[in-house]
């Protein structure tokens, strides 16, 4: 198989889809990789990089897609790729469709085979591809939390771990998965007083056992979520529902009742938020104020630290690009379902439940390609 990878265009997007020793093992699995010229030029990666373990480099975007059986990304393909598509050609990316009604037509008038990272799911019922960068992105949640409460950046001047004789600013992680977890977790490490809600109780009762009197494990109510954002100092934002929009948790009126400079870190943003008052910013500017609460909604947050991300990423996704490589889309998902609950889009026909629900669309079941 023909494998392309493309430099990403996004706006501060410096990850890539393969780094070299991927690539290398692609190469000894048989198939060819192109390179786009330049692609990991952010992360530290020349061209000589990838042709030492065998790609050849190409000159532009237009090249990749033109010759490439399958496609590897990072972040969802921007307007101008979508329109270079093909049918039938595979699709292997982030792709969080469910808030991008554009990019889904646009994939789906396409005709190619959309596979998203972020809805392969494993044996544990977890998501493996998107763990990564939710380990990342969790941790970075508290550093630029942590940042934006600086005067500087309008927030309200205080110190996240507090000094000898003054207490401590209040974090509320707003989910206790793998975002979540590793928010709490760096939270602490920086002195935090840490406040976690969730809906599930087996995972109330994890991070209990985890982190034990370190933090506060609270069960999720809109009670119970309005009496802790509106007494935070800094609210993480780290809900996720597979494939799905994420859940409005936290109204304007709860904001209102914030003290001014406090800080939300939506990390949900990929996914629509999960504050009423989200939307998306980048990382040349990646704040703004609403109702005196500074939002940081950064949509690629771990594209602030690419070469950690791409490698991190890298390992969870190659033995995927293996498989899809080596035995074809079709029987690679029939061998392994979770690779099939990757599938979002296929020839035109939206086949992942959660995000036909989201865009009110009609849903096509992924095992009907198997037949």
């Amino acid at each position: 198989m023909l494998i392309g990878v493309p430099k990403e265009i996004k706006n501060h997007e410096y990850r890539l889809g393969l780094v070299p020793s991927s690539v290398r093992e692609l190469i000894m699995n048989g198939h060819q990789v192109i390179i786009q010229d330049g692609a990991g030029a952010g992360i530290g990666f020349d061209n000589a990089d990838f042709e030492q373990v065998g790609a050849r480099i190409v000159g532009s975007a237009d090249d990749i897609f033109n010759e490439a059986d399958m496609i590897i990304k990072v972040k969802e393909p921007q307007p101008s790729e979508c329109k270079m598509l093909r049918p039938g050609q595979i699709l292997f990316t982030y792709l969080h469709l469910a808030p991008d009604p554009e990019q889904a037509r646009l994939l789906q008038e396409s005709g190619c085979i959309a596979i998203a990272y972020e809805t392969v799911t494993n044996k544990n019922g977890g998501l493996p591809l998107l763990a990564p960068m939710s380990e990342v992105a969790g941790r970075m949640a508290i550093q630029a939390g942590a940042t934006s409460l600086e005067v500087t950046h309008k927030g309200s001047g205080i110190l996240l771990g507090g000094v000898p004789g003054v207490a401590p600013a209040k974090v509320v992680v707003l989910g206790g998965g793998v975002v979540g977890t590793n928010s709490v977790r760096l939270a602490i490490g920086m002195g935090a007083r840490v406040v976690v809600i969730d809906k599930s109780l087996e995972r109330l009762y994890l991070l209990d056992l985890q982190f034990g009197s370190k933090i506060m494990t609270i069960y999720s109510t809109i009670d119970s979520i309005e009496r802790h954002v509106t007494t935070a100092d800094l609210v993480v934002g780290a809900v996720l529902i597979p494939g799905a929009s994420a859940p409005r948790l936290v109204t304007r009126t709860m904001l209102k009742k914030m003290r001014q400079g406090s800080v939300i870190v939506d990390v949900s943003i990929d996914q629509g938020g999960c504050f009423e008052t989200s939307r998306p910013t980048t990382h040349q500017n990646p704040t703004y104020i609403e109702e005196g609460v500074v939002h940081y909604c950064v949509s690629n947050m771990p594209g602030a630290v690419p070469r950690t991300s791409t490698f991190a990423l890298n390992n969870a996704t190659l033995p995927f690009v293996l498989a899809l490589a080596n035995l074809g889309y079709k029987e690679a998902m029939r061998r392994d379902p979770h690779l099939l609950s990757g599938l979002n889009i296929y020839r035109g026909k939206l086949t992942h439940s959660a995000v036909a629900t989201a865009l009110q669309q009609e849903y096509m079941p992924a095992e009907m390609i198997l037949h």
